[in-house]
């Protein structure tokens, strides 16, 4: 009974896009009316003011924009080699930009860089035409993807966060499609850069994120500001295997977004951590296999597996692993030898498959036939001979 109560709850929690982690509110000074900050890799909401209230998100909805983009360039869509001509449409944005003139091509790369960068709302729309052939099919695409997220406080109206009345999004869902965004490792090599630049070194970048160069372990994402937006930021740092992602909006000055930024995300590495050695040696012994070429299979969790707990309760972690006595080959990379549960004070906070590490197949007839002879002749020290002819 309290192993289905304990899936049940790990069913529920897989339900929301984002989940709670904290026990009540911590104490900290966000002076923005809206802001949220989460762990990246669990999804896990460590704070949150106003999470939920729609707010214009001026630039930073070139997160979802970029996010199409790397999306588009992992399905083989695009390439990060591939031109983009530049549109009248695109060379007409205002605000931001990179200058791009009418029917001037740049890189993929190089538009991506600009947008991630100096966050050009040029570069942002010539992108957006390239993948989806116009911007309004591009916006289609912007809030399809959002409605796949579950960003349920969000209605995209352009690419680049121009404001416009129905152009609303809110913290929460910046920080769901931000966590998106940082599953895609080829996104940081964009929104990491300090200063650069474009056409061959005569057009300087310098980033509008000062956190990348002041803020240790600062990896993105995304900055905006307008009058009717005031100042925005969606930011991401890691440090020892935790990615927090902190969303500001509405703030009142350019230091002020970054000021909580700054604070919401020293709270978040001071008070939370990755429990990443939840699972020693001993956990995952090797499994014996029953008609395989090989008497044992060596187990390995199913994936990269961490769990975000408070540091107090680091040493409260309980596990529970099932394992399988054995398995019949043929046996393949990943299928499944067991499960190990993890638990504080009773209550699940997550769990993860035991898998084959490798595959073993069935033995034939002529390797049946020369284990059975040297069992005879020389005894089994690894396999028993019932288990060869089971």
């Amino acid at each position: 009974m309290k192993r289905i109560v304990s899936l049940c709850l790990l069913f529920c929690l897989c339900l929301s896009p984002l989940t709670s982690l904290a026990e009540e509110t911590p104490q900290l000074t966000v002076t923005a009316p809206s802001a949220i900050l989460i762990e990246a890799g669990t999804g896990q909401v460590l704070f949150e003011k106003n999470s939920h209230e729609k707010r214009h998100p001026a630039s930073v909805t070139k997160i979802m924009t970029m996010l199409l983009t790397v999306e588009a360039i992992d399905n083989g869509q695009i390439k990060l080699e591939d031109m983009v001509r530049c549109s009248d449409v695109a060379a007409s944005m205002g605000g931001s930009q990179v200058y791009l003139e009418p029917n001037e091509e740049m890189s993929v790369r190089d538009m991506l860089k600009a947008v991630a960068v100096a966050s050009g709302n040029d570069a942002a729309v010539a992108l957006a035409e390239h993948i989806a052939g116009s911007l309004e099919g591009f916006v289609t695409m912007m809030n399809q993807r959002a409605e796949e997220l579950g960003m349920k406080d969000t209605h995209f109206v352009n690419c680049n966060g121009l404001d416009d009345p129905e152009h609303l999004t809110s913290a929460y869902d910046i920080a769901l499609m931000s966590r998106e965004l940082t599953k895609h490792p080829l996104i940081f090599e964009f929104t990491g850069i300090w200063m650069d630049s474009l056409r061959n070194g005569a057009f300087g970048l310098v980033n509008t994120n000062k956190l990348i160069r002041f803020y240790e372990g600062a990896t993105g994402l995304k900055t905006g500001s307008t009058s009717v937006a005031k100042y925005c930021l969606s930011a991401s740092a890691t440090r020892n295997d935790m990615t927090l992602i902190a969303v500001v909006l509405g703030a009142d000055s350019s230091k002020d977004r970054f000021g909580d930024a700054s604070r919401l995300m020293d709270y978040g590495f001071a008070n939370y951590a990755i429990a990443g050695t939840l699972l020693t040696p001993e956990d995952l012994p090797s499994v014996t296999v029953v008609k395989g070429v090989s008497p044992q299979v060596e187990s390995t969790v199913s994936k990269d597996f961490h769990v975000l707990v408070s540091k107090n309760k680091l040493n409260s972690i309980e596990k529970k692993i099932t394992l399988s006595d054995s398995v019949t080959a043929p046996v393949h990379i990943g299928d499944k030898l067991g499960e190990a549960e993890f638990f504080i004070d009773g209550k699940p906070i997550g769990g993860t498959d035991i898998v084959a590490k490798e595959a073993v197949n069935k033995i034939g007839f002529m390797g049946m036939f020369g284990k059975l002879a040297k069992q005879l002749l020389f005894g089994n020290t690894t396999q028993t001979l019932s288990d060869s002819v089971k």
